[in-house]
């Protein structure tokens, strides 16, 4: 069997050499470094060049970070399988590496016969996410969701007429017809008939249009 070929990417030469004496020392010839960088855009030529098989790429790269670097390379009519290699992952970092492509994530801190794992693991098409990315991925749908459900909701009040849409937000804010009526200078009868109109618009009670409203985590009115 040949050794998987194995390109390494980092800004830190010192995490370069590193990664490379673990794969080559505790491996047991099942893996190869075919090269090390410090550049994320010359690392595409290289793994072209060098035929990869596997890419540990860093984040934060010069001229070209991790993730267009590993857009780039997934882009590529031979492409490497590519973790990322990280330490610690700023937030949005899991979601955006995977859109680019990556397969999994590898800790610097990692036992070396986890790394090893890890990158034989991605070969056999089985994706690498360790404890931390997983939480962060979980953490980020999560946000995402709630962006999503928020926007929904600030969609749905958009799509009210102006005055209908000003006396359903007073109605969330616990007013009364009589004193929604009073601040926006209408009779209590138009009050009413707004409120009506938008629930039948949005087919929602007057509860739900609160609900509604809250989810839309609207600035607050000056």
């Amino acid at each position: 069997m040949q050794p998987i070929r194995v390109g390494i990417i980092d800004d830190d030469p010192m995490i370069c050499q590193a990664m490379s004496l673990i794969l080559t020392d505790y491996s047991q010839g099942r893996l190869a470094v075919a090269f090390t960088s410090a550049d994320g855009e010359a690392c595409v030529r290289q793994a072209t060049e060098k035929q990869t098989d596997v890419v540990l790429m860093d984040i934060a790269m010069p001229n070209v970070d991790g993730i267009e670097a590993t857009r780039r390379l997934r882009a590529l009519p031979h492409a490497p399988h590519v973790l990322i290699l990280t330490s610690l992952s700023p937030s949005g970092t899991v979601e955006r590496a995977i859109e680019a492509g990556a397969e999994g994530f590898v800790s610097k801190t990692d036992a070396p016969d986890e790394i090893i794992r890890r990158i034989i693991g991605v070969t056999e098409g089985t994706p690498q996410f360790n404890t931390a990315s997983q939480r962060q991925l979980i953490d980020e749908l999560s946000r995402t969701r709630s962006r999503m459900r928020r926007d929904d909701a600030r969609a749905l009040l958009d799509s009210l007429p102006e005055r209908e849409r000003e006396a359903v937000m007073l109605a969330a804010e616990g007013y009364t017809n009589a004193e929604i009526a009073s601040r926006m200078f209408i009779s209590e009868r138009t009050t009413k008939a707004h409120l009506s109109s938008a629930a039948d618009r949005l087919n929602m009670g007057r509860v739900q249009m609160a609900r509604l409203v809250e989810r839309a985590d609207l600035p607050a009115r000056l």
